[in-house]
């Protein structure tokens, strides 16, 4: 990969972008049924898209190669994802999606947080301001 489709920033904005009409199609979606049946669904569909991803653009990798450790931190990984998920689609089919996914994305601080507690990774005074500011914004997006 070159230029901008290598940059964290092209994938982050794709990230948001996607994640933001998840949340439409999903408040859409949850009318109706379980939202954990709903989830479940999200899942069925997530899994052959994204291993046609893989095959059609060579990533699929060896099993057997990948470290016992990448495992263990993947398989936490799609617990906490699919957790998020069931909170997520619960919140949207009671919620209003214009409140819910700014609460969802408090996950920005909580990242901020963890990674300075729990990786070592330093944030600059700004970066703390910013993260303030989402959660600022957060609260008065879900109480408005």
């Amino acid at each position: 990969m070159s230029g901008i489709s290598s940059s964290w920033q092209f994938w982050a904005f794709g990230a948001a972008i996607f994640a933001a009409l998840t949340a439409i199609f999903a408040k859409v979606g949850v009318e109706g049924v379980n939202s954990d049946f709903a989830t479940f669904i999200r899942v069925i569909v997530i899994l052959p898209v994204l291993a046609l991803f893989l095959a059609v653009s060579g990533q699929m990798q060896n099993p057997g190669a990948v470290p016992s450790r990448t495992y263990l931190f993947l398989v936490l990984s799609g617990l906490g994802t699919g957790l998020s998920w069931l909170c997520y689609f619960r919140a949207l089919q009671i919620g209003k999606a214009s409140q819910v996914a700014p609460v969802d994305k408090l996950s920005v601080v909580f990242v901020a947080i963890f990674a300075v507690l729990f990786l070592g990774e330093k944030l600059s005074l700004i970066s703390w301001v910013g993260v303030g500011f989402v959660a600022l914004g957060a609260v008065l997006l879900a109480v408005g």
